[in-house]
């Protein structure tokens, strides 16, 4: 077969993914802090482009009843023909005959008013003014003998002590405690490892590898930050955050250390095993728990967490007079941007190099397009939560309970999208409605069959229910997991028991062995405190 080379006319259609539309699609994903964060980036990249609450270069609108200035000539009779609309309105009839007018000298002025000139005018306007300031406390930072400019603003939080973290607290000991350059440096890389609650991560092994010193010096280190303030900090494990502060109480004794190695029978109230491994007696015992529990187990928490950002919603969600639903975006949180047709239309007539023209005509392209991006993106939004409310009705009316089985393709299918840009709509969204603020993923559950072939139940429909009946359950009748299956079966909901076991654990809830040690526990100390009441109240005066 001979080879040979020819040319081919082929038409076929094809997807090209332009950097615009690439941007438009992350654009859809990004929550409103985020975008707003982008839109001040283009701003500040893009001349012309303008937020659209701004004030143009131009002479501000004066609206009805504000008087404005007009130019007129020097005859004195400057906006006499202009109606309402001049400068004359802010004069009552008679009034520049009036200012016109002698008024002759101070003794006849005193001899019409029949008083002194200085009683009906005190001061002068511009003496008041100045005496006032004279008066007035300081308001700029330099008038109290600072650096700062004085045109800057008043600024209360230059006053305000900046707040003390875990960190600089620890370091400010560490300076104190070691003199040795090696020591500081080990401690401050412990200290730079120390998470918000306190701890160190539990294995330190690499530590010493990568500062070049052996693990006794790093261990030697450590020991001493154990003993900074506050007690408990810089412990590796719950257990040795609650061995330093009982050493720092002095009650760290060989029964106390086998309760502290044994906490995860604490955790479960096995009790009669913790009484065996520390040989105390009940009454013992109980005096050794309550002690555990007036520990701290997170220390470095008095110094603050990380500032956690406001949730704030993407739309809002309210009943309507009709019985129905109004939906509608949190225009608040919504950048808005213009395009300067103006400045660009001044500078084409200026611009002489192609460079320059190519410039700004790229600039024009980009702020047309984003100003529309941003109202593509609020428009789908707005499209996607209408269709979420429409399909979740139940819930919004009756309760978590009627939440349906939901998925991306049928709320694409209603609107005539795409599952990805519904996928991208719903990422980092927030609705507020009548029951809370729920992410719009929340809406998505799956579904789980009926038991007796009727509609499907919703994922989270069926935890609310598994949690409801754990609720109401009572210490003599601890609900397992197959008594909860049987449970919902008899409501209609076919459910196996990994299921059930995977939403409980989901929902942070324990076995029924440990539920049931947790109510007797509480059973139990309900019923000491009661006798102990009763016999106080019965012993004689």
């Amino acid at each position: 077969m001979a080879l040979s080379q020819r040319l081919e006319f082929r038409q076929s259609q094809s997807l090209v993914m332009t950097p615009q539309l690439m941007q438009a699609i992350k654009l859809l994903q990004l929550s409103n802090l985020d975008l707003t964060t982008f839109v001040e980036e283009e701003l500040e990249r893009n001349p012309l482009l303008e937020r659209a609450n701004d004030e143009g270069g131009g002479e501000a609108p004066t609206e009805s009843g504000q008087f404005r200035d007009h130019d007129g000539d020097d005859s004195g009779n400057q906006g006499a023909d202009d109606g309402f609309g001049g400068s004359g309105e802010a004069f009552e009839p008679g009034q520049e005959e009036w200012m016109s007018k002698d008024l002759g000298s101070r003794a006849e002025i005193e001899q019409t008013l029949d008083t002194g000139l200085d009683n009906v005018f005190s001061e002068e306007p511009a003496e008041a003014a100045a005496r006032n300031a004279q008066d007035a406390a300081p308001t700029t930072y330099t008038e109290w003998g600072g650096g700062a400019s004085g045109d800057e603003d008043y600024n209360l939080e230059a006053f305000v002590a900046a707040e003390m973290t875990l960190s600089d607290h620890l370091a400010e000991q560490l300076s104190v405690a070691f003199t040795g350059a090696a020591q500081r440096m080990i401690g401050q890389y412990l200290i730079d490892l120390v998470d918000e609650a306190g701890y160190l991560p539990p294995d330190l092994g690499g530590a010493a590898e990568r500062l070049g010193a052996t693990q006794e010096d790093v261990e030697g280190v450590l020991a001493v930050l154990q003993k900074f303030d506050p007690p408990g900090v810089c412990a590796r494990s719950l257990s040795e955050c609650l061995a330093i502060q009982l050493r720092e109480l002095d009650r760290y004794d060989p029964a106390m250390q086998a309760l502290v190695e044994h906490l995860d029978l604490l955790a479960k109230r096995d009790i009669v095993s913790l009484r065996k491994l520390c040989g105390v007696d009940d009454e013992d015992i109980a005096d050794m728990i309550g002690e555990i529990r007036r520990l701290n187990p997170k220390p470095g928490m008095k110094f603050g967490s990380a500032r956690l950002q406001a949730m704030v919603p993407d739309v809002y969600v309210r009943p309507g007079p009709d019985g129905g639903w109004h939906v509608e975006l949190n225009s608040d949180t919504l950048p808005r941007v213009l395009v300067n047709q103006t400045y660009y239309s001044e500078l084409s007539k200026k611009i002489g190099k192609d460079g320059d023209k190519s410039y700004f005509t790229d600039a024009l392209q980009n702020a047309t397009w984003l100003v529309r991006a941003l109202d593509q993106r609020a428009r789908t939004i707005l499209k996607v939560a209408t269709e979420i409310v429409r399909q979740q009705d139940g819930f919004f009316t009756h309760g978590v309970a009627h939440l349906r089985p939901l998925n991306l393709k049928a709320v694409a299918d209603a609107i005539q999208m795409h599952e990805s840009t519904v996928s991208r709509v719903t990422a980092n969204k927030y609705m507020a409605t009548n029951r809370g603020t729920f992410e719009l993923k929340y809406f998505f559950t799956a579904s789980i069959a009926s038991a007796d072939g009727g509609e499907a139940h919703s994922a989270e429909a069926v935890r609310h229910h598994i949690k409801q009946l754990i609720d109401s359950e009572v210490p003599a009748a601890i609900l397992s997991d197959d008594t909860i299956v049987e449970r919902l079966r008899a409501s209609g909901i076919d459910i196996a028991r990994r299921t059930v076991a995977k939403y409980r654990e989901a929902m942070r809830i324990p076995s029924s062995v440990q539920r049931r040690r947790d109510k007797q526990s509480a059973l139990g100390n309900v019923l000491s405190t009661a006798m102990s009441d009763r016999s106080r109240n019965t012993e004689p005066a």
